[in-house]
C-alpha cells in the first residue's frame, strides 16, 4: 500500500483484560476497569473491549457479557464489547440473547467479537464445554448460526428458534484471531478482522494479507477493515516504563510455566526472575509491546502502523498501578492525535 498513514489517521481503542493485582481484589478490578472505560471514553478512544479468559487469577473478565453490561452502563458514548466471546464455549443462541440484551440497553454501541480458542487450559476447557470433540473447527458454522439467529432472512426455512433479544439487531460482529483460520474466514464473509498481534506478532502480516486477499465485499463491508493489537506502556522517561513493564514481563513469565498469576508489582530488573531461554521467548512473543517515553513509543507505533496498514489499533496496558495505568493511555492518546 503506497498512502502512508499517520498516526492521527486510524482509530484507537483499548482491550482490558481487567487485570486483578496480586495486592488487590476482583471488585476492586472491576472498580478500575469502569475507571479506565469512562477516562477512555473522555480522551477520545474508539471501543473499550474485554476478554474472555477462564481459570486465570489475574484476570477478572471471564463473564465478559456482564463485565461488558457494567462498562457500558458507565460510559455513554464509547462503543464496548468482547475482544472476544470464545463462541465454541457458548451456545450461539445464548451469545445471541445476551448481545442482544446488550444492545437493546445500550443502543448502537456494543461490537461482538468473536474467537474460536478456549481462552484457557483444555482442562478448564472441558469444564467448560463439557464435550471436546469441538475444538473450534466448527467455528464457522457456529458464526453462521450466531448471525442467523440476529438475522432470520438468512435462514432457509422458517425460524423455529428465535433470538428474544437479538432477533433483527444490527450488532456489529467482528472475527479475531492470532493465525490465519479466522483471516481467511472473516474476508470471505466480509466482515471486519481483528489480529491479536501483540501476542502472535510472527503471524501478523500473514494474516492480514491473506484477510486483505481474500475478502469479498458483503452487506457490512465495501472495503476490508483490519484491527491489530498492541501492548502499550508509557511513562514520563523510558526508564520508568520499562520498570512498569515488568509486571507484563512476570505475568507471561508465570504463563509460559503453565502458573498464572495475579499481577505482580514491578521490579529494577527480570534479571534472577527470567532464564534466557524464557527471556528469549517473552522477546519474541512480545515483540509487539511499545514501552518508553511518548517519544519513544510514538516512533515505535508509527513503524508499527507503517508495517500493518491498520485502520485501528486497539491497545492492552497491563500495569500494576492504577494511576500509572491510566497515565500510560492518556499520553497515548496525546501523541495519537
Amino acid at each position: 500500500m503506497s498512502n502512508k498513514k499517520s498516526l492521527s489517521d486510524v482509530k484507537w481503542s483499548v482491550l482490558d483484560l481487567a487485570p486483578v493485582v496480586e495486592s488487590g481484589t476482583v471488585t476492586e478490578s472491576f472498580q478500575n476497569t469502569l475507571d479506565l472505560a469512562q477516562h477512555a471514553e473522555k480522551w477520545g478512544y474508539n471501543r473499550y473491549w474485554l476478554a474472555e479468559h477462564h481459570n486465570m487469577p489475574g484476570i477478572a473478565s471471564s463473564a465478559t457479557s456482564v463485565v461488558i453490561g457494567h462498562v457500558a452502563g458507565g460510559t455513554s458514548k464509547i462503543r464496548v464489547g468482547s475482544g472476544g466471546i470464545m463462541l465454541p464455549n457458548h451456545a450461539p443462541l445464548v451469545i445471541a440473547e445476551q448481545f442482544g440484551t446488550l444492545d437493546a440497553l445500550y443502543p448502537g454501541r456494543i461490537d461482538l467479537g468473536l474467537g474460536r480458542a478456549p481462552g484457557t487450559d483444555q482442562v478448564t476447557a472441558q469444564a467448560l464445554r463439557r464435550d471436546l470433540g469441538n475444538m473450534g473447527d466448527d467455528f464457522p458454522y457456529q458464526l453462521d448460526e450466531l448471525r442467523t439467529y440476529l438475522d432470520p432472512d438468512r435462514a432457509d426455512s422458517p425460524m423455529k428458534v428465535r433470538a428474544v433479544p437479538g432477533e433483527g439487531q444490527d450488532i456489529p460482529i467482528w472475527l479475531l484471531g492470532s493465525s490465519g483460520f479466522s483471516a481467511r474466514l472473516a474476508g470471505r464473509e466480509g466482515l471486519p478482522f481483528a489480529f491479536a498481534s501483540h501476542f502472535s506478532p510472527d503471524n501478523t502480516i500473514p494474516a492480514l494479507e491473506l484477510y486483505r486477499n481474500t475478502f469479498t465485499p458483503s452487506e457490512v463491508l465495501e472495503q476490508p477493515y483490519a484491527m491489530v493489537g498492541a501492548n502499550v506502556v508509557i511513562a514520563d522517561t523510558d526508564e520508568e516504563a520499562a520498570r512498569i513493564a515488568t509486571s507484563l514481563q512476570q505475568q507471561f513469565v508465570n504463563l509460559v510455566r503453565g502458573n498464572p498469576t495475579k499481577l505482580k508489582p514491578p521490579v529494577a530488573s527480570m534479571d534472577g526472575i527470567w532464564s534466557p531461554y524464557e527471556k528469549a521467548a517473552l522477546d519474541q512473543q512480545l515483540r509487539t509491546s511499545f514501552i518508553g517515553s511518548p517519544e519513544t513509543v510514538k516512533a515505535k507505533l508509527q513503524a508499527f502502523l507503517d508495517e500493518t496498514q491498520a485502520d485501528e489499533i486497539i491497545v492492552n496496558g497491563q500495569i500494576y498501578d492504577h494511576d500509572a495505568r491510566l497515565r500510560s493511555f492518556q499520553l497515548l492518546s496525546e501523541i495519537v492525535k
